[in-house]
């Protein structure tokens, strides 16, 4: 039986950033508990005050711009609130474990992968030598890193979206916290991983004795892994209870819309219209080199003999597991790594062109990224990052590239007002619709969509789903989507790309792999998904 002694209790929580004129109350009168071997689910839309209530456990907000004018943080009998350094030193990572949600910016971009889930161990473990390697190797192995000896080396840049969660994850594993924080912690993950990850929590949570703080948009997964929801709006929380209650009968109207946003069905397409891109046969094989010499000794094929065309008006889909090459597809078509086999872009080859030859050509093919805190530079304002592209590409007088600003931050649901402030000061959801603007201001023939709505609450992924089809339909314009979430997949694209180990498994009609599959791996892809959805409406 569950013990649910309580472990954490957060009391009338306030956060308010800035002073004066310029402040804004991010979270008023929070109220939980958490109890051991429980799990909490808070549920809202970006910018609801999620991760801010979680960053205030353990003193992780930008102080002194943020403060607390209200509220308690009592964990195991301890004030965390306001607590001095020390104290909160000492709970962090002991005693309280935290995933955060964009990997890249989390991990260290010089240190490899063993120093950096080592680095915990020995600072708060106190393990050294085969000790400590061996328990870094158990932990990769625990959150489902393929090749492990292999990747000990590794950079955080050398593995994908997917992988990178998972290390973190490790990292937050390493010292069986009383707690674990978990910020979107399933974000970057196909849905085969998500459900490896879920299990996994949930048997450490239980093995352990470990209360789970669960932070997502994801709904889909909270029926999945919650015992008790707290739904979060505009900073305070507006229904809470158990998950079976609030599933069954949602009181609060903004309860409701969240149960029920989801990406609209695709609906008849248009007539394709001319080639936009195509390619045969694309290969990108990265060299193994060894030795005093770094001699090749092999290949790691990431994208090996794929081939497809991209007609204007029409939606590719490129779904598969992290690491299948999805993304490096996508690099390798816009000629932004290097790749063996023929590119054409509105009938010219583009393979065989120098990169200054290419260059004209970038404002008509164009790529929103992964982890958007990545890709926007933290120095430059909003308004400088969206126009960046129009001053590069010698578009339009000062006075015009200000309007196509301005558009392009309404067309993704943003105030033009807001193209004084910087990335940091936005939400994961609110800045990847600035790089989805970035890329739309320069109206592209291509688009290149890698994982766009991956840190998007169900809501605001109808939206952005709404605004491609809009962009597209108004603008012809040809799309290549990857993503994980078969979801929205389905919502948007004509044709579907299965990829894994860096080949094409299946192709075809988007309606025909989604009712019929042929291969066992989109099978297990599909029922993995409706696995996760399942457990939300059962």
């Amino acid at each position: 039986m569950t013990d649910h002694s309580q472990l954490l209790a957060i009391s009338d929580l306030g956060v308010v950033f800035g002073h004066g004129a310029n402040e804004v109350t991010a979270v008023k009168g929070v109220s939980f508990t958490l109890g051991k071997g429980e799990t909490l689910a808070l549920v809202g839309e970006s910018g609801s005050g999620k991760t801010v209530t979680a960053l205030s456990i353990l003193g992780l907000l930008p102080y002194p711009l943020a403060r607390h004018p209200a509220g308690s943080i009592i964990f195991r009998g301890e004030e965390l609130l306001n607590a001095p350094e020390p104290t909160l030193r000492r709970v962090r990572g002991n005693r309280i474990g935290m995933v955060f949600q964009e990997p890249m910016t989390s991990l260290n971009p010089l240190h490899n992968i063993e120093k950096q889930v080592g680095e915990v161990l020995e600072i708060h473990g106190g393990m050294t030598g085969e000790a400590k390697r061996a328990r870094v190797l158990e932990l990769l192995k625990l959150v489902g890193l393929p090749d492990v000896e292999s990747r000990l080396g590794a950079l955080p840049h050398e593995l994908s979206g997917g992988q990178r969660q998972r290390v973190m994850i490790a990292m937050a594993l390493a010292l069986n916290p009383d707690i674990l924080i978990a910020d979107e912690p399933t974000t970057a993950l196909d849905v085969t991983i998500q459900a490896q990850i879920l299990e996994l929590l949930k048997d450490l949570k239980d093995r352990l004795g470990m209360a789970l703080l669960f932070i997502t948009h994801d709904l889909s997964i909270v029926r999945k892994v919650a015992d008790r929801i707290c739904v979060m709006k505009d900073g305070t929380i507006v229904e809470q209870g158990p998950v079976a209650g609030i599933f069954a009968a949602p009181k609060h109207d903004y309860t409701q819309r969240l149960l029920a946003a989801q990406p609209k069905a695709k609906g008849v397409a248009a007539p394709a219209g001319e080639e936009i891109i195509a390619t045969e046969n694309l290969k990108v094989w990265f060299p193994i080199r060894r030795g005093v010499i770094r001699r090749t000794v092999g290949h790691i094929k990431a994208v090996d003999g794929v081939s497809f065309t991209v007609a204007a008006g029409r939606t590719i889909g490129v779904v598969g597991e992290s690491g299948s090459g999805k993304t490096t597809l996508g690099l390798g078509l816009l000629r932004l790594i290097g790749s063996e086999g023929a590119i054409r872009f509105q009938g010219q080859r583009i393979d065989g062109l120098s990169s200054k030859a290419v260059r004209p050509l970038r404002r008509h093919m164009q790529i929103v990224f992964q982890d958007p805190f990545g890709s926007l530079s933290p120095r430059l304002s909003i308004g400088q990052i969206v126009g960046e592209g129009l001053i590069v590409h010698q578009i339009g007088t000062a006075a015009e590239r200000d309007e196509h600003v301005a558009e392009a931050l309404r067309e993704v649901g943003l105030d033009p007002a807001v193209k004084d402030r910087y990335p940091h000061e936005f939400s994961g959801g609110q800045r990847q619709r600035i790089a989805i603007a970035r890329a739309m201001v320069l109206r592209p023939r291509f688009l290149v969509l890698d994982e766009p709505t991956s840190a998007l609450d169900v809501s605001v992924q109808a939206q952005i789903v709404d605004l491609l089809r809009d962009l597209q339909t108004k603008y012809s314009l040809a799309y290549l989507f990857i993503s994980h979430d078969l979801r929205v997949v389905r919502a948007l694209a004509d044709t579907i790309i299965v990829m894994k180990d860096g080949t094409v498994r299946e192709s075809g009609a988007a309606d025909q792999v989604f009712s019929a599959p042929r291969d066992p791996y989109t099978r297990a892809l599909l029922d993995a998904a409706l696995n996760l959805k399942a457990s939300a409406h059962s």
